[in-house]
This record gives structure tokens, C-alpha cells and sequence, in this order.
């Protein structure tokens, strides 16, 4: 009988109990409630974000690696076991999970005053309200440091102005977490989304990501309290402890999506007939089915040593960045020869292989592109920083 990619080295005897229930459990919700309904939303552009949110804060799963305020408070493999399973199905489905807990609420989580979290974080791990992330402009992506969105102190006020680009859940947020520049440097600010001078435009005609709400943020005037800004951590280092967070994510988020893909072309290649046999009986099929078993069993090895390393604390920003570049690499080339398998089929909606492929399009570039994430270890191994 055919052994799945991933059992071929036994992965499971890698994961204990809880890691294996937490995976199991997701991926059924996914099989469930996602799947049926999954290319429909793709090629409609749009998903239903709050019931989803509901569902999900149902499952245990927004925030999970947090601890407290309503957060399960899992290990950080068991959280990238859950961005695997709801990747499998699509990444805007995991976007959705990873925006809300490890960009919103890990921001709140990690620098908000307790007045914050208090107000926000047990809403959001229930999903009762969503959050968004605004730090990326249209002029400011991987250089985030000269952003122009700006606060500036008016009496015991602050007034906020500007515009964020590309925020995930951003339309649909009750709450956005965003990054300005201050007279003291860059500072993080806790907006509810009922704020005047406040609006989140969708955007459309998406060719990626399409399962997925993003908007752009802009604010006009919006007055802010003294008691919206984050109050203990000024410059970057606060949006980018948030990204290697979310970062982590996709290093385990990819694997389920390049898993699904391969799995998907190995079933329709022992069922497809060529030549009189099953064209998972040729050669050259063969080969690309174990050089994409080999990299994804790979990614899968990497991901879960990071997991490890994130769980005793000995986790470093560079790792992530090794995570990252790899596994979103090979998983867009295991997507892209999944759909060759399946000839004309794989470019329709029927089968998940070309929506994967697409999806990771996106996931290449958001959260650190590949230029930045090999300069970043490119730094690591010569001690030489190459930005400029």
C-alpha cells in the first residue's frame, strides 16, 4: 500500500499526545467545515470572516500560544502543527488565524498595558472580535523604519494620520494595532475601528490570497487617548518581535500546504491512465514524486527543530528567517510540479494544487520577502549586513 509523504520517516513518533490531538483535531475541522466550501470562496474573493472567527476562537485555536486572557496557552509546536493542518487547506485560512493571534494579540499580549488586554484579548481569543495589524505602507514594506503614518501629541491626546497597505482582516477588524512614527520613534497604537476618521478599503481583483479580507487602513485625524499607546516599548523592535512571531507560523503553515498538493497529485496519479497504465508507473513521475517527498519531509524535520528551539526559549530571528526561505521555497516548488502531474485538471478549482500555488505567491513576499529573509542569513553566516 502507497505510505503518505510524511509517514515514509515516521513523523509521527516525533510528536506526543497533545501535539498529535491538536493536529488531528484542526485537520478535521478542516475536512469539516473549510474544505467544502473552500474553492467557492476562492474564486469569490472573499470568505465569511466573522463566523469563521467564531468558529475558530470556538476551536481553541486564535492565540493559542498565548497564556491567559481566555489563550489555551499551547506549546509552539502544537500552534504550528494547527498553521499546518489549516494551511493544508488554504493560506488565507491561516492568515486569517495567524493575524489575529501572533500579530494582533501577541502585540497586545506582549507590550499592551493591562487595561489593554484585559479589553481586548479574551474577545479575541473567542473570536468574538478580530484584529488586524497595521505596519507595512504602499512605500514602506521591508524597510518599515521610514514609514509615514504619524502620531503627535495634541494636550493629554494623540492624533493619528496616515495609511497602512495589504492588512489582513483589516475590513472586518474591531480593533488594529497600528505602528506610527512619534516624536520619541515609533510607537504602537490600539485602535478600535469605531474610531472617527477611521475606514479600511477593500482590496479587490486579487490573484492571490483570494480566501482572504485584505484592506488598506487610513486614518484621518483620529483622536486617540493617552491610554491607546503601547507603553513600554518605543522603535522596531516591537512590530518586528510581532513578525517572528507570525513568521513561525509560515515556516509550519507551508508544509501543510506543499503536503496537500503532493498528496493530492500522488491520488490522481495512481488513478490517471496513460499508455495503459497508471502514469504513477513512469519514471519520470516517480522521480518527481520522491524528489518533492524528500523536500517536504525536509521542511517538515526543519519546521518542528525550530518548534523545538522556540519552546526552550532558544530560539533566535535568523532561524526564522532559515525557516522561512526554505520552506515557502520548497513548497511553491513542490505546488508548482504537483499541478504538472495533473496536466490540464490542475489549473481548474477542482483540485488544490494551482490555488496553493497561487496563495504561496503571497506568503513568498508578506511577512519578510525572499531577498530580505536571505539577507537576513546572509548576515548570520558573515556577520556583514548587506541591506543597502
Amino acid at each position: 500500500m502507497p505510505v503518505r509523504p510524511l509517514d515514509l520517516i515516521a513523523t509521527d513518533t516525533l510528536l506526543d499526545d497533545e501535539e498529535r490531538a491538536v493536529r488531528d483535531t484542526v485537520r478535521q475541522f478542516g475536512d469539516d467545515r473549510l474544505r467544502p466550501h473552500i474553492a467557492e470562496w476562492f474564486e469569490a474573493g472573499t470568505i465569511p470572516a466573522r463566523e469563521l472567527a467564531s468558529e475558530l476562537g470556538g476551536l481553541g485555536v486564535l492565540g493559542m500560544h498565548l497564556e491567559g486572557y481566555g489563550c489555551a496557552g499551547t506549546s509552539a509546536v502544537a500552534y504550528g502543527l494547527a498553521c499546518m493542518e489549516l494551511e493544508a487547506v488554504d493560506s488565507g485560512i491561516r492568515s486569517l488565524v495567524s493575524v489575529q493571534g501572533s500579530l494582533a494579540m501577541f502585540a497586545l499580549w506582549k507590550w499592551g498595558s493591562d487595561a489593554q488586554k484585559q479589553e481586548w484579548l479574551p474577545e479575541m481569543a473567542a473570536g468574538t472580535k478580530i484584529g488586524c495589524f497595521g505596519l507595512t505602507e504602499a512605500d514602506f514594506g521591508s524597510n518599515p523604519s521610514g514609514m509615514r503614518t504619524s502620531a503627535k501629541r495634541d494636550g493629554t491626546d494623540w492624533v493619528l494620520n496616515g495609511t497602512k497597505m495589504w492588512i489582513t482582516n483589516g475590513a472586518v477588524a474591531d480593533v488594529a494595532v497600528v505602528w506610527a512614527q512619534t516624536e520619541d520613534g515609533i510607537r504602537g497604537f490600539v485602535v478600535p475601528t469605531d474610531t472617527p476618521g477611521f475606514s479600511a478599503p477593500l482590496i479587490q481583483s486579487k490573484l492571490s490570497l483570494r480566501a482572504s479580507i485584505t484592506s488598506e487602513l487610513v486614518f484621518e485625524d483620529i483622536r486617540l487617548p493617552e491610554s491607546a499607546v503601547f507603553p513600554d516599548v518605543t522603535g522596531l523592535k516591537g512590530p518586528l518581535s510581532c513578525l517572528s512571531e507570525a513568521r513561525f507560523g509560515i515556516v509550519f503553515g507551508v508544509v501543510g500546504a506543499a503536503r496537500d498538493c503532493l498528496e493530492t497529485a500522488i491520488d490522481y496519479a495512481i488513478g490517471r491512465e496513460q499508455f495503459d497504465k497508471p502514469i504513477a508507473g513512469f519514471q519520470l513521475t516517480q522521480k518527481k514524486f520522491a524528489d518533492m517527498t524528500v523536500e517536504l519531509d525536509k521542511a517538515f524535520l526543519l519546521a518542528l527543530h525550530l518548534g523545538r528551539l522556540k519552546d526552550a526559549g532558544a530560539i533566535r530571528p535568523e532561524m526564522i528567517s532559515v525557516g522561512k526561505l526554505n520552506n515557502v521555497r520548497e513548497a511553491m516548488t513542490i505546488a508548482r510540479e504537483s499541478r504538472t502531474i495533473l496536466g490540464a485538471s490542475g489549473v481548474t478549482l477542482e483540485y488544490p494544487v494551482l490555488r496553493p500555488a497561487n496563495n504561496l505567491e503571497s506568503v513568498l513576499t508578506y511577512e519578510g520577502t525572499e531577498e530580505i529573509h536571505t539577507l537576513v542569513v546572509g548576515e548570520a553566516v558573515t556577520g556583514i549586513a548587506a541591506y543597502r
